[in-house]
């Protein structure tokens, strides 16, 4: 064997083991993780987004509060921002009013909403416009680009922007005080088959962190637990980072919280427009 062909004979070997199924990929190859991981809603990926229903896409909180903030921008051309860079305090009132997302502590009166960083969800949706390149910000001002008037047009491309940007700009540990590591968007494609094959009965975070981790267990080297376990301590952070910052948001997932800080369980159920917004192909074989 010369070592042309004993080169071709190992890309032959390296090639059928990428293609080879893995029980910690629930079966899919590491070819088709690679896609799962970098090109999640590609042609060679087994996830694929799917066009919805104009009631459905009403049913997305994020989605419209970002449609609802657009059309407020364009409505006043530009919006003048405080010397800080945020959102006015009238319109965040107003944004938060419209009861696309309520959250806890504002609900409870813990939180007076005042300023734009008061609410977590109007801050997010204000960070996701900048980001995606639907509104820049000139001079103090806010206002939409060209191509952001386009987009919020049309309720399919804007969803895909904004989990596009979601995914690959922002900075999912922003709003919490976990490590920087990519725990959450990393192999987010692969939680969206996670949910889609187990989600129709109510199963705990836990469960959906342990398959994630025992997919890519190289996401908790670099924790650092001060109580609890390191497994414990990276659900927890994967189960705030994903279900609760992200696919909540998007209505992909319901969350039934149950006992009290310290015995604290949380309960994961997929939602019927995760099936209809994500088409998952089985692995092969």
């Amino acid at each position: 064997m010369d070592l042309d062909e004993l080169n071709r004979h190992i890309s032959k070997i390296i090639e059928e083991q990428n293609r080879k199924a893995v029980q910690g990929f629930e079966g899919y190859s590491p070819e088709d993780m690679n896609a799962i991981l970098y090109d999640t809603f590609g042609a060679n990926s087994p996830l694929e987004l799917q066009k919805l229903s104009a009631s459905d896409y009403q049913k997305i909180p994020m989605l419209n509060l970002v449609k609802y903030l657009c059309h407020e921008i364009e409505k006043a051309g530009q919006v003048k921002l405080t010397a800080k860079g945020f959102l006015p305090t009238k319109m965040v009132k107003d944004l938060y009013g419209q009861g696309f997302i309520t959250e806890e502590f504002i609900e409870s009166g813990l939180y007076k909403l005042y300023k734009e960083t008061d609410s977590e969800s109007v801050h997010l949706a204000k960070i996701l416009v900048e980001l995606s390149g639907i509104a820049k910000k000139r001079l103090g001002k806010l206002s939409l680009t060209k191509a952001g008037k386009k987009v919020v047009q049309d309720d399919f491309e804007l969803l895909k922007l904004l989990i596009d940007t979601f995914r690959n700009k922002f900075n999912w540990g922003y709003f919490d005080g976990y490590e920087q590591v990519p725990i959450g968007p990393l192999g987010f494609g692969f939680t969206l088959i996670l949910l889609s094959k187990y989600g129709e009965e109510k199963r705990r975070d836990t469960f959906y962190a342990k398959k994630y981790f025992e997919a890519f267990p190289l996401l908790l080297q670099d924790l650092q637990p001060t109580r609890d376990t390191l497994e414990e301590y990276g659900a927890k952070c994967y189960s705030l980072r994903t279900f609760d910052r992200f696919l909540k948001y998007f209505a992909l997932v319901e969350i039934e919280d149950e006992g009290n800080i310290l015995d604290h369980l949380k309960y994961i159920q997929k939602t019927e427009l995760l099936d209809k917004l994500v088409k998952v192909v089985a692995p092969k074989g």
